[in-house]
């Protein structure tokens, strides 16, 4: 079990998902940009490590406008030295990574012009993994979308499309159970067709949800995931509580964290707390996992 947080670190002060306007595009903007990115990233996975923080969902915006048509500049190859090295520090020091495109990314769109965007946005996801040479356990998760007043087709549409993509794609491609359209049973029927794995968002499942256990559906989306795609992995976060469902907290609620560690002690899996103060409920968490015989921390 390794505990990870997505995107920023508060405690520093750079931000890996810097980025500028599009009527400032220039190749020696979006150069200094990406590297200024490339290093903060590396400054966030140092300090992860000092900590026993051991996952970690790199942002979407690490490369501005990567997807974008305007791109004309090969910064897959101009930072290739720069991903490999990164790679290299995630992989020996033990270290899992995912990444999760914005909500703009729609694979099961009806509108084929967004649907095209998505998989290009998709496919920029893929090269930032495949270019730190990290194997299959790196995962880009999605949603699987919108209804569009038809949630049997609009789900059919994904599984059809997700039968067409490459091997890149289907290697590393996960999706999420949402608190508002398709539940983990939903997720449960495209893995059937498709074998694409399933997280597990336990605060989108008390949203949302067909009537499970928390310890059905542990059984359930576990063996969604086969060896060479790592651990399972479960998004962690809770009720807001003054905003109420479906705010998330901004802190992490020791309480209600504790007695979901002791509910899924049968299983192994990694942690993503979507908690707004990142590394902070992090370590905390940490601290709870202390004598927990599954938690990987160096």
């Amino acid at each position: 079990m390794k505990i990870g947080y997505p995107c920023i670190n508060l405690s520093l002060e750079c931000r890996s998902s810097r980025t500028f306007r599009l009527k400032n595009y220039t190749i020696p903007k979006l150069q200094s940009t990406i590297s200024n990115n490339l290093t903060c990233l590396q400054k966030i996975l140092e300090f992860n490590k000092k900590h026993g923080i051991l996952f970690f969902r790199i942002t979407s915006d690490l490369i501005p406008f990567a997807s974008h048509e305007i791109m004309n500049f090969k910064w897959q190859e101009y930072f290739k030295q720069e991903f490999r090295e990164i790679g290299e520090y995630i992989k020996d020091n033990g270290m899992r990574i995912t990444m999760h495109p914005g909500q703009y990314t729609v694979l099961n769109s009806t509108d084929e012009g967004v649907f095209k965007r998505s998989l290009k946005e998709i496919q920029y996801h893929m090269e930032v993994l495949d270019l730190m040479e990290l194997n299959s356990t790196a995962k880009v998760q999605v949603h699987v979308g919108g209804v569009y007043g038809n949630k049997p087709k609009s789900l059919e549409r994904f599984i059809e499309r997700y039968k067409t993509y490459e091997k890149d794609i289907t290697t590393r491609l996960v999706i999420e159970n949402d608190d508002k359209s398709y539940t983990l049973r939903d997720c449960v029927q495209i893995h059937d067709k498709t074998g694409i794995p399933i997280i597990f968002d336990i605060y989108h499942h008390q949203c949302n949800n067909s009537g499970e256990s928390m310890q059905q559906a542990f059984k359930t989306f576990t063996e969604s995931w086969r060896e060479f795609d790592g651990l399972p992995i479960v998004h962690y976060s809770s009720e807001h509580p003054e905003k109420g469902k479906p705010s998330h907290s901004e802190h992490i609620q020791l309480k209600d964290f504790k007695k979901f560690i002791e509910q899924t002690r049968d299983h192994n899996f990694d942690v993503m707390l979507e908690i707004k103060d990142k590394e902070n409920s992090a370590l905390k968490a940490l601290e709870v996992l202390n004598d927990d015989k599954r938690l990987i921390m160096n």
